[in-house]
């Protein structure tokens, strides 16, 4: 968690405000939170951001990291706690509980959605979103012999060899959907990896994503692939050497599907 690594947190904070069309959220939460969850809030600028715009609701971001501010509005707050781990909180006390990218980092999500679940009020909502690291491709462009499709070939493997499979954002509506979860809505949006469509948003959005890729390679990169596929560091700098010159082919046509899925606690 040094400072590189939470300048991109910050800047993946803006890139998915673009996503989603300057929006925070897609929940069609109440005008009056009284009570909002942040969960794994990283550096906690959503939860910030959040604090600002509900003045009068309580928002508790929670990370195992102490990653976050000091200096932040009087009605936000900052818990240091594991989020897989027994939640203390009262049940039945929040109104929106909102979750970002736990990619590689929650292993049971079912137990997670349910611990969620519980500390919702009824009526109350629960978000999660999450890029993947699903390489797309709509055309074909991005050949299979691709550093890129390498990197989420890799990616994948490394990633169920640590218990934190890339793909669980796809099972999430299933999962809301069980535990009894209604109005469950699921949405996917193309984040490009690199600067390739003519859409002008999402060519700002792919010079993002590929500042986010080139800049960062080897912190994303160099423990999932030690620990999970057993490669030594020469290699890992060897692949990323290759996948940045990948990254900068316009030709190549891929991107990342990003998952957001709420549901609604019955009455």
């Amino acid at each position: 968690m040094d400072d590189q690594e939470l300048d991109r947190i910050d800047l993946c904070h803006a890139k998915y405000y673009a996503l989603l069309e300057k929006e925070r959220y897609l929940a069609p939460i109440t005008e009056n939170p009284q009570r909002i969850l942040d969960l794994g809030c990283g550096t906690g600028i959503w939860s910030v951001d959040m604090a600002d715009k509900f003045p009068g609701a309580q928002v508790i971001g929670i990370d195992i990291a102490p990653t976050q501010p000091e200096w932040v509005p009087p009605n936000c707050q900052f818990e240091l706690d594991d989020i897989e781990q027994p939640w203390t909180g009262k049940p039945d006390t929040a109104d929106f509980i909102f979750c970002r990218d736990p990619i590689a980092s929650v292993r049971d999500h079912p137990k997670l959605i349910d611990q969620a679940y519980t500390h919702l009020k009824p009526g109350g909502w629960i978000e999660f979103q999450c890029v993947t690291g699903l390489l797309r491709c709509d055309d074909g462009t991005v050949p299979k012999d691709s550093a890129i499709q390498a990197m989420s070939d890799n990616l994948a493997k490394a990633c169920e060899a640590f218990g934190t499979p890339i793909d669980h954002p796809t099972r999430w509506k299933g999962w809301f959907e069980e535990r009894g979860l209604i109005n469950v809505t699921e949405k996917v949006y193309k984040l490009p990896i690199t600067p390739w469509p003519k859409d002008k948003r999402l060519k700002l959005l792919g010079v993002w994503e590929q500042h986010n890729l080139v800049n960062n390679l080897e912190g994303m990169c160099m423990r999932l692939f030690q620990k999970g596929l057993q490669w030594t560091e020469e290699e890992v700098f060897l692949f990323t050497a290759i996948l940045r010159k990948d990254l900068r082919n316009l030709e190549y046509h891929g991107y990342w599907p990003y998952y957001v899925v709420y549901g609604q606690k019955p009455e």
